[in-house]
């Protein structure tokens, strides 16, 4: 990933530099949007060579947030913390209760919870400096602690659509490629096995590897040998950036919906994917399962409700991929256009009912 690949709606409201010395805290904090909320976004905890990757990333992601927000109906704009591993020995509860004080420091602007590399525990610890936190244990009949089984059903249920959409199958007739088996893609490939689909999975974590091939009877492959693998569909769920130009030239697959954020090297592979007749769920509408259960648990919305609304991120991706065939755009353009109209206040999504969801939009025609 390059920093001239961010699009030109990927400027920051509000920025902010975390340097803790005594905790080892550093990274940043990014506020891309609050037009329809305080910005929410989970903290990422991972290993960075420069400072000006932990920027980039966390600017991206921020953006995606803002997406995945409006989209998912949610009171939310959007945002993202993005904290580098310090090299040698730290104690990580300080550093996490650090970063508390830091999000503490917004008044609000900013709700954290887990992402890539942080946990339940780490919340816990944020918790003790900011009440703007989620993905906390669970309370008595409410939404709370991991997020990952929300994000996976969300999926699971996007794939769904995707396959009736594109081939007209159900997921018991498909092969499954699966990239990346932690939290959220472990669960996923649970409910594709439950589900009847055959799995190749790849994972670096050989205990994870031999795991789903013992459970599931999935293949396991390196991922580059999984992007080339003859199946129907694609399930990135590690990190971003992965589907470049090199990799699409060599897909055999139909579909790619996964739970990773960021699939996409470059908006330019939303295109190149088009191009080759392969059906990309724009990744900000199919994952969206996780931040709605963090905007119940915020909200203290009842786990009924939080259910439902997750059920209706496959009902629109349909819309979404209904509209953008209609208007010979790739669905990516489609949802990014639908997405800025909400930000932009052209719909009303955060005083629209969950139930109704929002009206089939209409797009600029491609060319």
């Amino acid at each position: 990933m390059h920093p001239n690949n961010l699009t030109s709606a990927a400027i920051a409201e509000e920025f902010v530099c975390l340097d803790d010395p005594e905790s080892g805290l550093s990274g940043v904090i990014v506020l891309n949007s609050t037009r329809l909320g305080p910005a929410a976004g989970g903290c990422r905890f991972w290993r960075y060579e420069t400072a000006a990757e932990v920027a980039y990333d966390a600017m991206r992601l921020a953006e995606g947030m803002s997406y995945k927000n409006a989209l998912a109906d949610l009171p939310f704009g959007g945002g993202k913390a993005v904290l580098r591993v310090p090299d040698g020995n730290f104690d990580r509860t300080r550093l996490f209760q650090a970063f508390g004080r830091a999000v503490a420091r917004l008044e609000g602007r900013y709700v954290t919870a887990e992402d890539v590399g942080t946990s339940v525990e780490d919340m816990m610890s944020v918790a003790t400096a900011t009440r703007h936190v989620a993905g906390l244990p669970p309370k008595a009949g409410m939404p709370g602690g991991d997020p990952s089984p929300w994000t996976a059903r969300g999926v699971f249920r996007s794939m769904e659509v995707s396959a009736r959409h594109k081939m007209d199958a159900e997921i018991s007739d498909m092969v499954v490629a699966v990239q990346g088996l932690g939290n959220v893609g472990f669960a996923l490939c649970e409910m594709l096995w439950q589900a009847g689909a055959r799995l190749i999975v790849a994972e670096p974590r050989p205990e994870l590897a031999a795991l789903a091939a013992e459970r599931f009877g999935a293949r396991v492959m390196t991922s580059q040998d999984l992007f080339k693998a003859k199946a129907d569909m694609l399930a990135p769920c590690a990190l971003g950036g992965v589907i470049d130009e090199n990799v699409v030239a060599g897909l055999q697959v139909k579909i790619i919906c996964g739970a990773a954020n960021n699939q996409l090297a470059s908006p330019d592979q939303a295109g190149e994917l088009a191009a080759r007749d392969i059906l990309y769920a724009p990744d900000y509408l199919v994952n969206a399962g996780g931040i709605i259960n963090v905007a119940a648990e915020h909200f203290g919305w009842a786990a009924e409700e939080a259910h439902a609304r997750v059920e209706l991120i496959g009902d629109r991706l349909a819309m979404v991929l209904n509209a953008a065939e209609s208007s010979n755009v790739p669905p990516d353009e489609a949802a990014r256009q639908l997405a800025r109209s909400l930000i932009e206040g052209k719909r009303h999504a955060a005083k629209t009912p969950a139930a109704a969801g929002w009206s089939e939009p209409s797009f600029a025609k491609a060319g």
